[in-house]
């Protein structure tokens, strides 16, 4: 399946970020997100056995979502989390992970701070820039960044509460990802239900 990550996180607006201190919460944490309706979900490699809950999140995704791999750092990540099934990676800096990425045919949301580092990004091949640590500067920042690269598709991560998205959407943002404000202590075996009314509060606060 080919399909243009940008588009899809313009139009889902929510990326969810799991990041635990174990498998099965970051799989439970997964499953209730996409079961909520959030559409595109990633697993970052810090969490033990990632490979493992990208796979079990493929099996039971909906139509429609995407399950992809984050922190994903060198080539030899991108090979563990394409053989897992990851529909697409996400970086927490200018890595080698995005030409290899690119190559295979692997969208990459890039992790990048600087203009220099979301203009490098995107010439390595990065299908959108993943502005990170978005809550240094906040939306102001995020403009300020954006203003000389209308392009470019930015996505605001790190520390994006739900008050903070209509900001970050007005500052150009085609989406946020959010981590602990959103999944809190569900992908490391903590309230999964709590996390579903977090889940539905981001969903309605974006429809």
């Amino acid at each position: 399946m080919t399909f243009d990550l940008a588009s899809e996180l313009a139009a889902a607006r929510i990326l969810a970020v799991i990041r635990g201190t174990d498998t099965a919460g970051a799989i439970a944490a997964g499953t209730a997100l996409l079961e909520a309706g959030v559409r595109i979900v990633e697993v970052a490699l810090t969490t033990p056995n990632a490979a493992s809950a990208v796979e079990a999140l493929r099996a039971a995704a909906p139509a429609g979502s995407l399950v992809g791999a984050g922190t994903v750092l060198t080539a030899a990540d991108v090979a563990d989390v394409a053989a897992a099934g990851a529909q697409f990676v996400v970086t927490p800096a200018v890595v080698e992970s995005i030409p290899e990425a690119a190559r295979r045919g692997l969208p990459v949301a890039a992790g990048a701070f600087t203009p220099t580092e979301a203009y490098t990004a995107m010439r390595m091949g990065a299908s959108a820039i993943k502005l990170f640590p978005v809550s240094v500067g906040g939306p102001a920042y995020l403009k300020a960044v954006r203003d000389p690269f209308p392009d470019i598709p930015f996505v605001a991560v790190g520390g994006v509460s739900l008050a903070d998205l209509p900001g970050y959407f007005a500052a150009g943002a085609i989406a946020v990802g959010v981590g602990g404000p959103l999944v809190g202590d569900a992908a490391s075996g903590g309230d999964v239900d709590a996390l579903r009314e977090r889940a539905r509060a981001y969903l309605a606060a974006v429809s």
